[in-house]
């Protein structure tokens, strides 16, 4: 559709329908696309893909249309449904405000032979004199009120700031999904009902899933048959679709590598291998969303933080098969306050106070999927026991026959990484897999339908759970595909099916994780690969390490941000965050100040211990964090800078060798003399000039701030604040690594060349030191 900017309004128009947004006081109104002709001045921006919504960031500043302006199909779902995800949004400023580069894709009707679309300037040059003789009377008129021009601008930072996440938001997290002709926020089971059949898609949805219900609010409640066309529900969750194919003949990769694999003619698959379409849908609920530290437990009206219901959808010939699971927060009063790395959690309510709310939620919960088994993954010791001793106690008083509890402690039964120990659950509770079945729909109606779902959760619904859902649904996955007959009776999922199938349960949950935490999910490696290795477990450090610091400053502007897509007035004062990040700037320069400080009274005192009392210091260097793994110089460096200085030494095949015999130091004193006699800079100089040259050898040498020497690995990074070495002649170090297989600096020796010549000086200062070494 194409987006037209005017004097007072932008105008959506597709075919013979246009939209109407006002500039002035944000108004959406339905007219015939001929009115355009009654517009004035109008100028064709671009084309668009749909309306999400307008926001409001502030009851202060105007309204904001937000566009879809570049999608992405994802797939095909049974019926020849699109499905598309939004990777970009434009932002309008419904106000006379001039709107920015919106990179918008251009039309080929209005915009023939144009790469970039006409803005609407004023033409006379004087308008910029006028403006700025205008702003300066405003300034001086509004001079006296200071502090109204601070609120402004606090607001506009304000804004500019909720404006940035919500970009981010759509654009870097990639999690908001539309289709134009099928039911997203529905399961198949669901939809198969027919209650609401003959009425539009947005009459359909279900309320816990239609994000955009708030900010499309104005167009549905118009109520006119026209409306609909304009109306498109969104989901915010995660959704992937494939096509499989079940083979067990295919060669591993390292067989396809393999020169002795002879090349094998390609057959069509579609006549050999069964095929089958898989589909995962997870449909976050808008009610009480928000981050993780933000919103935790269950609210005043039974609604948990982090729900989202996930859909296993298979598709084989005419036949539809769908499995259910969700996923919430813990549905008590319990919050995790402070800025700690892992705040302990508590109980906001005491048991009674907390019952009421309970069991709102699972009535609801109740009412919808008729039975609940609850999987509860929270450690039964350590500080989330208290979680899930509430969360036990409050299922016993609610006491309905229509809920299992299950628990299941997920770090002590896969302690060490062995997080196969999952199938431990699953084999538990494999009866209980069977016995809730799942919907079975083809082309006559529906054949069987799901009795209860999985209710799985830890303290975050994220990690742990992510895993734990994964099993289940591979075990129902194969259930399903074996009375389908595209599985052998006593056949596992094949090798590659199966590796596509854990991607996208890994996949789900990195999307999920990021809408929640913010970073991508811990222990997906495990749910990619079925194996838990170190690199993944540095993965993990890292996405807690960034998951500590958005919690710490940028959580609540993604929240506030939340919240205003869903009508929901923000509580906490965001200017009061303006302060924080301020006060964190401050604190982090004033502790690298300070740091600086430190490194420098700490060289003083390395010189006053090193240096004779007869020597004065001309300069030096630090080394912090010297690992030698990073470094970058050339082979070739070295032996320019060796044999420069090596003196009259027998040729050798490279520098290294030389250095590993020793450095020739007077000749290096005599080279410094002739080069002081030509004009350059002094011998007492030249010394701190040297490049850096490597050596070879096991081990390196540094200083810790005791003034006691000690030998250090090098594969961990030196501690070392090398000293400065004086300017006479030294003498020549016996250096003779017996290893060679790693690389040092060669600070390291002016750091151990200092020592030995203070010691042979006879300084007392080193004598201690230099029978360390």
């Amino acid at each position: 559709m194409e987006l037209f900017q005017a004097k007072d309004h932008y105008i959506l128009q597709q075919g013979e329908r246009a939209l109407w947004c006002s500039r002035r006081d944000g108004g959406l109104q339905l007219r015939p696309a001929t009115d355009l002709l009654l517009a004035w001045n109008p100028i064709c921006l671009g084309l668009v893909e749909g309306v999400i919504g307008k926001i409001q960031l502030h009851s202060d500043l105007p309204w904001w249309l937000i566009l879809i302006r570049q999608k992405a199909v994802v797939g095909k779902l049974p019926g020849d449904h699109e499905v598309c995800k939004i990777t970009k949004i434009a932002v309008l400023s419904l106000s006379e405000m001039e709107p920015q580069d919106l990179e918008l894709e251009l039309c080929k009707k209005h915009h023939f032979g144009i790469n970039k679309p006409e803005k609407i300037v004023p033409s006379p040059d004087d308008s910029k004199f006028l403006l700025k003789t205008f702003t300066h009377i405003k300034s001086n008129v509004s001079a006296p009120n200071k502090k109204k021009v601070r609120e402004s601008k606090e607001k506009e930072k304000l804004e500019r700031k909720l404006l940035e996440e919500l970009l981010k938001m759509f654009v870097d997290s990639e999690s908001f999904y539309y289709s134009l002709t099928y039911d997203l926020t529905n399961s198949v089971q669901r939809q198969s009902a027919g209650e609401r059949d003959g009425c539009p898609l947005w009459q359909k949805v279900d309320d816990r899933f239609f994000w955009n219900k708030y900010m499309i609010q104005d167009l549905t409640e118009i109520g006119v048959p026209d409306v609909n066309f304009w109306i498109i529900p969104i989901i915010q969750g995660f959704v992937q679709i494939e096509e499989l194919a079940v083979s067990y003949n295919e060669a591993s990769d390292d067989e396809k590598s393999s020169p002795e694999t002879p090349p094998q003619e390609s057959t069509c698959v579609d006549d050999v291998y069964p095929r089958f379409l898989v589909a995962l849908i997870s449909r976050r609920s808008r009610h009480r969303a928000g981050m993780r530290y933000k919103r935790r437990g269950v609210d005043q009206n039974g609604n948990v933080a982090n729900y989202v219901e996930t859909e296993q959808l298979i598709h084989v010939h005419n036949h539809t098969l769908s499995f259910i699971q969700t996923r919430g927060s813990v549905p008590v009063f319990w919050s995790q306050v402070g800025y700690r790395y892992n705040p302990r959690p508590r109980l906001d309510k005491s048991e009674k106070e907390t019952v009421a709310y309970f069991c709102a939620h699972f009535e609801e919960q109740l009412k919808i999927y008729k039975k609940q088994v609850i999987i509860n993954l929270v450690d039964q010791a350590g500080r989330e026991k208290i979680i899930g001793d509430a969360y036990l106690k409050q299922v016993l008083l609610f006491n309905n026959s229509h809920l299992t509890y299950v628990s299941f402690d997920f770090h002590e039964h896969c302690r060490g990484m062995k997080f196969e120990n999952v199938h431990t659950l699953t084999d538990a509770i494999y009866d209980i897999i069977l016995d809730m079945k799942w919907c079975w729909v083809d082309q006559a109606g529906v054949i069987c339908k799901q009795e209860g779902i999985f209710r799985v959760n830890c303290m975050d619904c994220l990690d742990r759970t992510n895993v734990v859902q994964a099993a289940i649904a591979r075990v129902v996955l194969e259930q399903q595909l074996k009375k389908l007959g595209v599985l052998p009776p006593e056949q596992p999922l094949p090798v590659k099916c199966s590796r596509i199938y854990q991607l996208m349960w890994a996949n789900n949950g990195d999307s999920i994780s990021r809408q929640y935490a913010g970073t991508a999910a811990l222990k997906g490696d495990f749910t990619r690969t079925g194996e838990r290795k170190l690199a993944g477990v540095m993965k993990d450090g890292v996405n807690s390490a960034n998951r500590y610091y958005l919690n710490r400053f940028k959580d609540a502007y993604r929240q506030a941000v939340i919240d205003l897509m869903q009508g929901i007035p923000v509580t906490e004062d965001l200017y009061s965050i303006f302060t924080k990040e301020k006060e964190h700037e401050a604190l982090h320069k004033e502790s690298q100040r300070s740091h600086q400080e430190l490194i420098s009274q700490l060289l003083q005192s390395y010189m006053k211990l090193l240096l004779p009392d007869d020597e004065k210091f001309h300069g030096g260097w630090a080394l912090i964090d010297c690992d030698p793994r990073y470094s970058c110089r050339r082979p070739e460096d070295w032996n320019l800078v060796v044999q420069r200085f090596r003196g009259p030494q027998p040729e050798s095949s490279s520098a290294l060798e030389a250095l590993e015999a020793g450095v020739h130091l007077p000749a290096l004193q005599r080279e410094l003399s002739s080069t002081e006699t030509s004009g350059a800079a002094g011998s007492s100089q030249l010394p701190w000039l040297l490049p850096s040259v490597m050596i070879r050898g096991p081990t390196c040498f540094s200083f810790p701030t005791r003034g006691t020497a000690h030998r250090a690995p090098l594969d961990s990074p030196s501690r070392a604040l090398s000293c400065p070495f004086p300017s006479s002649s030294l003498p020549r170090p016996h250096l003779q690594p017996r290893h060679h297989r790693k690389i040092a600096d060669f600070n390291h020796i002016r750091s151990l060349l200092a020592v030995r010549y203070g010691a042979e000086r006879g300084n007392p200062k080193l004598e201690r030191k230099s029978e360390v070494l």
